[in-house]
């Protein structure tokens, strides 16, 4: 992939997260073409449930805006985000609720602003046979629905994850290594081509 400033967001936190592990993966394989990547840890945002009252009664959390600006300070966003009940996770949506509510006025500009023509890729892994597929593609309409993000076509969802990684925590397959490459090919050019010369 082209050299690029990319923002890796794994959407399970957990310990032994499989999307963890994944979006490391993806992390070393940036790295290792020369990006500049950044792991953004949603949980440690520590984000309430999105509440009306508590926007209300004390504004959107200081913790929205460190997503925001993480997104503005990169080229592209990886999200790799596993499935509940076959959609996105609440991590992730609840994070990215709070972020459209970042109005206009506030400083830095609003979390939408941040979004708009954001090149971003998705990832998933589970262990189904079907990897987090079906998340990902309701992800993909949020993002460019919500968000105005220019999501790449290319995606990788990683099935039977619970057998996919090696003890050092590499993909053991190397068809799906060189997937997940595919895809950070994909962001890493539509992320170039965007850039302003």
């Amino acid at each position: 992939m082209k050299p690029i400033r990319l923002l890796i967001i794994a959407g399970s936190e957990r310990a032994g997260s499989y999307n963890r592990q994944l979006a490391r993966v993806a992390a070393a394989a940036a790295r290792r073409d020369g990006c500049s990547v950044t792991e953004f840890d949603l949980r440690a945002l520590a984000l309430p449930l999105y509440d009306g009252d508590i926007e209300r009664d004390h504004g959107v959390p200081p913790a929205a805006l460190q997503l925001r600006d993480a997104v503005l300070a990169h080229d592209a966003l990886l999200l790799v985000t596993p499935e509940y009940n076959a959609f996105p996770t609440p991590l992730v949506l609840n994070a990215f609720d709070w972020l459209s509510r970042i109005p206009a006025g506030a400083a830095g500009g609003a979390g939408r602003d941040a979004t708009a023509n954001k090149p971003a890729a998705l990832l998933s892994a589970s262990p189904g046979p079907l990897g987090g597929l079906r998340s990902m593609n309701l992800l993909r309409q949020y993002l460019q629905g919500a968000f105005a993000m220019i999501v790449v076509p290319q995606q990788f969802a990683l099935g039977h994850a619970g057998d996919a990684f090696d003890d050092a925590g590499a993909l053991k397959d190397a068809k799906a290594q060189h997937a997940v490459e595919g895809v950070l090919a994909a962001v890493g050019d539509l992320a170039t081509a965007l850039k302003p010369r």
